[in-house]
């Protein structure tokens, strides 16, 4: 059975940092380009960040954010750092498979930044 499983969310100040951990089961995490997307209230889902599966560097990242991967413990991070009120959303961790079409979401954690 296919998991992902997002957790590190919360509320937190402007200017605050916050580090996001995806879980993965279920699948050969390895084969797997790993990314993290964001949607806000009334917004389309955007890409936050993504990093390929036998690197620990970043294909994109955006400005004030860094994605790690560790492929033992098969889990994937998202660190936020100086977060502004709009970096507000629910946050989701992707699986996309680079030899097929699979791909796998989890369920979303809610990023709230706010004084």
């Amino acid at each position: 059975q296919v998991q992902l499983v997002e957790s590190g969310g919360g509320l937190v100040q402007p200017g605050g940092s916050l580090r996001l951990s995806c879980a993965a089961s279920g699948f050969v995490f390895s084969n797997y380009e790993m990314s993290w997307y964001r949607q806000a209230p009334g917004k389309e889902r955007e890409l936050v960040a993504v990093i390929s599966p036998g690197t620990n560097s970043a294909d994109f990242v955006r400005g004030r954010f860094t994605i790690t991967r560790d492929n033992a413990k098969k889990t994937v991070t998202l660190q936020m750092n100086n977060l502004k009120p709009e970096d507000t959303a629910v946050y989701y961790c992707r699986a996309r498979a680079t030899m097929s079409r699979n791909e796998y979401w989890g369920q979303g954690t809610q990023v709230t930044v706010s004084s």
